[in-house]
């Protein structure tokens, strides 16, 4: 059911807005004495997410009882995180998911339904797995609160990856994010329905349709007349519904479709949200479809301190590297640590380019921030940040095409998390 739908590609919602449309799909519920709240982490910021979950403090009161941020494989949010991204939120009400440990089986996917929709790329069961809160915590609603954006694992993010990864256990994270890549990720990337997304389907339909989830999701873009993120749409209901809508919604909003591949890409990764190349690879899994071969991908990045941001699979970034998928997949036959590992696997074939077009990291140079050793380790160039922003500056570039004063042609992009981009001829329909 659809509780409540507003947004249009040039609707700008104001968080008074947001809490109108909040507030009238809860005006609609009886019987909620007890609520947890599944909002993303940090990483998520633009998504608006952290004022519909203050928001729903305000309205429910001592009922929100618990707020799980879906880090999946993230690290924690700090203290100042939480401030931040959840203003007057008790900081008390947060709870940090485990994905190792703190984590249940609610059912298994089928090897033979896994094998018949991603058409024979993999034959494994998928355990769908949440944290054990959603279970024992008795909840009369659990708010999944979300952006519906182009993702590289699921095609589409939000909606149930929330539950199913946000809140996921290592075997389902793992094996979700190796299904996408061998399926193959720009067979997917904008696409609502995908392999990933019909196996968390089945899940949602076989194993947890007797929980009380209610999906809040919401459309989020860069609007290039001024250069500001604004939010487009809202979109509230329990079933696909509100997924599909705010899915249609989000092509229109966050994919760019180009006339022509783009010789030279710069991306800035925002020192507040972009630490690892875990999460700083968008700048790579998002433009790839754009960029030319022979191209040349420049990543802008001043607070990259590690690969991964789980310990494990940082260690195992740094070993295997991401020098494409032949050599991705001949570690994994000849590793087990790797083959246990499949997410940080998937990983390393999403963030190379497979010899398409360079990809350079420039990170900043405070202590703890990657070397140009470490850059180089793994497969990646590394240039000086201070020579590449001379060159290429963030504060007077604008997203999308400019033209430098030496005649020059930049693709520029201020972040990559809330977009995709594609050349019209490499995108498939």
């Amino acid at each position: 059911m659809l509780y409540y739908e507003i947004g249009s590609p040039d609707m700008e919602l104001t968080a008074e807005d947001l809490k109108k449309g909040l507030y009238a799909a809860f005006d609609q519920l009886k019987g909620i004495n007890k609520v947890l709240a599944i909002p993303p982490d940090y990483t998520r910021l633009p998504s608006r997410s952290g004022e519909l979950t203050e928001f729903t403090w305000q309205y429910y009161g001592d009922k929100l009882t618990d707020v799980l941020p879906a880090l999946g494989t993230h690290t924690p949010m700090t203290e100042e995180q939480i401030a931040h991204m959840f203003g007057t939120l008790p900081k008390s009400l947060i709870r940090e998911h485990d994905w190792r440990n703190d984590v249940v089986n609610v059912g298994e996917v089928p090897a033979e339904f896994v094998k018949e929709v991603s058409e024979g790329a993999v034959e494994f069961p998928w355990p769908a797995q949440v944290n054990k809160l959603l279970l024992s915590g008795n909840f009369d609603l659990i708010l999944s609160i979300g952006q519906v954006v182009p993702h590289e694992v699921v095609g589409m993010a939000n909606y149930n990856k929330n539950v199913f990864v946000g809140t996921g256990g290592v075997e389902g994270i793992n094996k979700s994010h190796f299904i996408g890549a061998a399926y193959g990720m720009e067979r997917m990337m904008g696409h609502a329905d995908t392999p990933v997304r019909k196996i968390f389907n089945y899940a949602s339909d076989n194993f947890t349709n007797h929980m009380p989830i209610l999906y809040v999701q919401t459309v989020v873009g860069l609007d290039k007349t001024d250069g500001k993120v604004k939010a487009r749409g809202l979109f509230i209901g329990d079933d696909y519904e509100v997924f599909d809508k705010a899915a249609r919604l989000s092509l229109q909003v966050n994919f760019e479709m180009l006339d022509k591949p783009l010789k030279k890409v710069v991306v800035w990764l925002d020192p507040t949200e972009f630490k690892s190349t875990w999460l700083g690879n968008k700048s790579v899994y998002r433009t790839r479809m754009a960029i030319d071969d022979g191209g040349e991908l420049i990543v802008l990045a001043p607070a990259l301190k590690e690969f991964g941001e789980d310990k494990e699979i940082d260690r195992l970034i740094r070993k295997y590297g991401y020098f494409g998928t032949p050599a991705t997949l001949k570690a994994c036959d000849e590793n087990e640590e790797l083959r246990h590992n499949l997410s940080a696997a998937a990983h390393l074939i999403h963030g190379s380019s497979e010899g398409r077009f360079s990809i350079t990291y420039c990170p900043g140079k405070k202590p703890g921030n990657l070397t140009k050793e470490e850059i180089e380790s793994v497969g990646f160039h590394y240039a000086d940040i201070d020579e590449i922003t001379a060159r290429y500056n963030p504060k007077k570039l604008k997203d999308g095409y400019n033209t430098l004063p030496n005649g020059e042609e930049i693709f520029y992009i201020s972040n990559p998390a809330i977009g995709l981009w594609a050349f019209k001829e490499r995108f498939k329909y």
